[in-house]
């Protein structure tokens, strides 16, 4: 398995391109946050390995895990820049940069996973690569990252009024602050490293993740309520750099571009199976794990948030409208 370090794709290929007078392949640096075995990364390998083939050595993609090139804000700025060739980002950090993708993490905006993909595999995905170019980055597919959901210590949220006076870890964003507010929980952000303590020793009484992030982290070893919510479905892309595209032929955008899109195929796959098996493992583990009937309960408590979002951002009303309204 690769450990972090440079790995070489098709070696031989590329060797036989030099020793036959051709231009030395074009190493593409590749940053994933996750690590090895992750369906991420392994998508990412995928993706690395048919360019390099599909190019006839031209491009080589050299995959780095487990953020060892930097944070996710720091590889956002290096793929800006072009030190970074290609980069698998979340968009929930990227709203700082790209205003427009704040949308995507608004509480529910999504109806499911699904919904999602055929979102973000057509129109609306597209209008979120065009405000990406703008920064530099170039969406070339869309990823999972799962849907997130509520657990914690004390009991089965099956309706808003069961979040009452529970403290809930948060990502630090202020949309999320407000969500759980609106619930009628406590919301805490603070570092994903301190949840666990904070969870056993009750600073906290819940989080919200998704359910292989929920195994991973040994969360559901003191947190034994999962609650399905679904209210976070946040996409990743695969980004290569606008200063690295620029320079690549038409014929090889092709090449790239199915690769990416063959690529976050994998992922869903991949991360689909993911979820499924960690699901079960925290139920074999003990977790109570409820399905909420009635999201509608939980989607009405959103429309304060929505309605101060939009006071904020009027130009992105109709990209909200436009994104519930698909089927």
């Amino acid at each position: 398995m690769f450990k972090g370090s440079v790995r070489v794709l098709v070696p031989a290929l590329a060797a036989t391109c030099l020793m036959a007078g051709m231009a030395q392949a074009e190493t593409w640096r590749t940053w994933a946050i996750h690590p090895e075995g992750y369906p991420n990364v392994v998508a990412l390998e995928s993706f690395a390995e048919n360019v390099s083939a599909g190019t006839e050595g031209r491009i080589e993609p050299q995959v780095y895990a487990n953020g060892v090139l930097g944070s996710q804000p720091d590889a956002i700025e290096q793929v800006r820049a072009g030190a970074i060739a290609v980069g698998n980002f979340n968009m929930g950090p990227m709203g700082e940069i790209v205003p427009a993708t704040n949308v995507l993490s608004l509480p529910f905006i999504f109806r499911d996973i699904d919904q999602m993909h055929t979102a973000m595999d057509g129109e609306i995905g597209q209008r979120f690569s065009d405000a990406l170019s703008e920064q530099g980055l170039v969406a070339l597919s869309w990823m999972d990252s799962g849907s997130r959901s509520f657990y914690n210590t004390k009991r089965a949220i099956k309706t808003p009024a069961d979040m009452e006076g529970l403290k809930f870890r948060v990502m630090n964003n202020d949309l999320y602050v407000q969500m759980v507010d609106q619930l009628g929980g406590n919301a805490t952000p603070m570092a994903y490293g301190e949840v666990y303590q904070s969870l056993k020793t009750g600073v906290i009484d819940g989080a919200e993740n998704n359910y292989p992030s929920f195994e991973s982290s040994n969360h559901y070893e003191v947190a034994k309520y999962y609650s399905v919510t679904n209210h976070l479905i946040i996409p990743e892309c695969i980004c290569v750099s606008s200063r690295v595209w620029d320079k690549v032929s038409d014929a090889d955008k092709e090449i790239v571009t199915q690769a990416a899109l063959d690529a976050a195929e994998m992922q869903r796959e991949l991360w689909a199976k993911e979820s499924d098996k960690a699901r079960q493992d925290v139920i074999d583990a003990g977790v109570s794990v409820n399905e909420v009937t009635d999201p509608k309960a939980f989607q009405d408590a959103m429309q304060p948030v929505y309605a101060q979002f939009i006071q904020a951002n009027p130009d992105l009303e109709s990209l909200i409208t436009d994104i519930q309204a698909v089927e």
